[in-house]
């Protein structure tokens, strides 16, 4: 089976962390995730990560870094997750999610996160509570 892997951003500014809270699907909406969404054939995953949080949030971000790890959604999708810094625009939930919210580190409990954005939203808080969340500390290349 080939594995399709799905990009989440835990995309950062001023030292906090955007949430998105899922419109659909049925057994998903109403819980939060980082948003993004599949890459495309002959697409990298950093290339993806800044196509999908323009179409779903309006927004221009950098991604930084990979956050290591890859969590199985379902038989046949993985989620990578990538540090990203914000360049411009106000993110709006304009697809899959019906309300965004910037969280500080001490707040990232306050949403009831989907399960496999948990590790990767965990380590993005250690991140940001080191001051590290929107510094690009190493090359990304197109992996």
């Amino acid at each position: 089976m080939t594995v399709r892997v799905v990009v989440g951003g835990a995309l950062c500014h001023e030292g906090r962390l955007l949430a998105a809270r899922r419109s659909a699907p049925p057994e998903v909406a109403g819980r939060w995730e980082l948003p993004g969404g599949k890459t495309e054939p002959g697409e990298s995953v950093p290339e993806a990560l800044v196509r999908e949080l323009r179409e779903e949030l309006g927004v221009e971000t950098e991604p930084l870094e990979r956050i290591p790890g890859e969590w199985r959604i379902r038989p046949g999708l993985v989620l990578h997750v990538w540090t990203a810094r914000l360049l411009s625009g106000e993110p709006a939930p304009l697809e899959d999610h019906d309300e965004l919210r910037w969280l500080a580190p001490q707040e990232l409990d306050s949403v009831d996160w989907l399960e496999q954005d948990r590790p990767a939203v965990a380590e993005a808080g250690r991140r940001l509570r080191d001051g590290r969340g929107e510094r690009h500390t190493r090359s990304h290349g197109g992996a």
